[in-house]
Parts: C-alpha cells; structure tokens; sequence
C-alpha cells in the first residue's frame, strides 16, 4: 500500500504540473453566440471574431478618441468586435452581415463556427441582408471563391454595388483606394453570378417585420434593419457607431472608412436620437460583443445601456 502511495502520489503531481499552467494559458474563448427573444422571433447574435484597431490613428479627433478609451480604462489599439445577427422568424432564417471571413486575419472568420455551434448550418439560411459591402460585413459570403450560404438571396441596398462592383468608379481611384473594390468582388461577385444578389432602395419594407432603414454615409447604401415582431423591435444598425466610447459623446467624430463623413455623422446623430427617443433595441456590429443594447439621450450627450445577460432556459 505505501509503495503504491509512493508512486501514486508523485505520478499525481506531475499530471497536475504538466495539465494545470498550460490549460489555464489558454486564451480561447467559448463559442460566441447569444439568444434573445423578439415577439415571435428569435435573435441569435453571432460572433465572427474581432478587428484589432488603433482608433486614434484613423478617427478624426485623435486627441479626444485616446482621451476617451484613457478615460474607459481601455487601451490602444482595441479589439473591435465583429457582430452578426440571425433573425429566425418560424418562416425565415435571415443573416444581417457576415463577418470578414478570411479578409481580416485570424482573430475574425469564426461566424460558420459559431452558427454550428448555435444549432445552424450555412445551408439553412434563406436571406442574407448586408448593411453595406465592406469586407468586414460581406468577406464571410465566400471561402475559397466558394458560396458559404448556397441557398441564401443576397440582399444589399442597390446604392453599394452601383459603387463598389463597378469598373468606372474604381478607375477614378488611386491604386492605394482599391482595395475594397477588389474585395467586393470576391465576396459578392460570386452571388452575382449566380444570380442571388438582390437589390433594394432605403426605405423599404422587405418582408414581413423586416424593413430597410436608410443610413447612409458610411456608404452611399450603409443600411440599418428594423425587426419588429408583436410591438418590439430591434434596430440593426451596422457601422453607425463604431465606438461607444467615442461617438456617443462626440456622434461628429468620424472613421476614415466613411466614404462621405458629413453625411454618416448626420446619420448618426438622427439615428442616436431616434433610438433614444423611441426607446426601442439596438444592435451594433462593432459595439462589444453581443452589442446589443439600448441609447438614452442625457443632453448634451448620449449613453449606452448594454443589454443584461441572461442564462435563458
């Protein structure tokens, strides 16, 4: 018995040794979906990874933007996450944005992962709705050149491919600006050669609870969603804001992706001031995962009230 005491002990030891440090060095986080309910509806936010971005170095206002996160205790550069939203409606499986799939590097492209993991399959959307054609938001529709979500319409306001997938205006930029052509291309082309991009002009009703809401600026198409089931709704409103930190108190600072920042800056303020006056939910593509949450207007600024968790049942 003390002999095998002995060995055991020591065997033990080493086995705790050898697993403890190197499972709690691991930085992986679980699978990032979350579930809420929306009248009939069913909301599954899905997490396509994050972005890291200096925020100082590519919003106006530099001084305020370090300013702000110094004051957030956060550091810079930032993890910007990367949201998308499955809405099942009982009749429909509809996909707001799909992350940057493989354009982003290896912190982003996990939205196939995570839909798995949320009891989905690519196959089982039936639309797929873009706020806009930026690769963030689009670099998820294809692998390898392949469709991801074969049976899915692609549905885009008509504003963003006129700009992006066309010859002519690439040609007016210099070579530095075209990458974002290139990648629509790669993202969307393939729908459009398989005839499932659709196209649509803000405001529209698309089908039923589910409206396109004009956002423009971002891009000439930026797009919010409206999901209303049973009197709630849900505002999905792409790239509006950015940063919580930063563009609540200061809805003029822009990104230098906005392809007209006057015009998203105005976008922003109208859309801040109608959530926090209707009072309805929001969901942002970049605000801390799962994003969503609900704005209140305390004058002269505006605050965001992250969403509770809940375990669900």
């Amino acid at each position: 018995m003390n002999v095998l005491r002995s060995f055991l002990v020591p065997a033990l030891a080493a086995l705790l040794l050898a697993t403890g440090p190197a499972s709690a060095d691991v930085l992986k986080q679980a699978p990032g979906y979350y579930r809420i309910p929306l009248g009939d509806f069913k909301v599954t936010v899905l997490s396509d990874g994050t972005a890291p971005r200096d925020l100082a170095s590519i919003m106006s206002q530099p001084d305020v933007v370090r300013a702000a996160y110094a004051q957030a205790h956060e550091a810079l550069p930032v993890e910007l996450s990367i949201n998308c939203f499955l809405i099942d409606t009982g009749k429909q499986r509809i996909l707001v944005d799909t992350g940057a799939g493989e354009l982003f590097g290896p912190t982003s492209g996990k939205i196939v992962a995570n839909l798995h993991a949320a009891g989905y399959s690519p196959e089982d959307i039936d639309t797929v709705l873009l706020t806009h054609i930026h690769a963030d938001h689009s670099g998820g529709l294809t692998v390898a050149g392949k469709r991801v979500f074969p049976n899915a319409a692609v549905y885009v306001d008509k504003a963003d491919p006129a700009l992006w997938l066309s010859q002519a205006e690439e040609a007016k930029v210099p070579a530095d600006r075209k990458t974002t052509f290139e990648q629509s291309r790669k993202t969307v082309g393939p729908y459009v050669d398989s005839g499932q991009l659709k196209t649509f002009t803000a405001p529209a009703t698309l089908f039923p609870g589910v409206s396109a809401v004009p956002l423009h600026g971002h891009t000439p198409g930026h797009t919010g969603y409206m999901i209303e089931s049973k009197g709630q709704k849900l505002l999905l409103w792409g790239d509006t804001v950015h940063s919580t930190e930063v563009q609540l108190d200061h809805p003029e600072i822009t990104i230098q992706y906005d392809v007209n920042a006057t015009d998203a800056a105005s976008s922003r303020r109208n859309a801040l001031e109608q959530a926090a006056r209707e009072g309805y939910l929001v969901g942002g593509a970049h605000i801390s995962f799962p994003g969503l949450g609900h704005v209140e207007h305390r004058a002269p600024i505006y605050m965001w009230h992250p969403i509770p968790y809940s375990a669900g049942n």
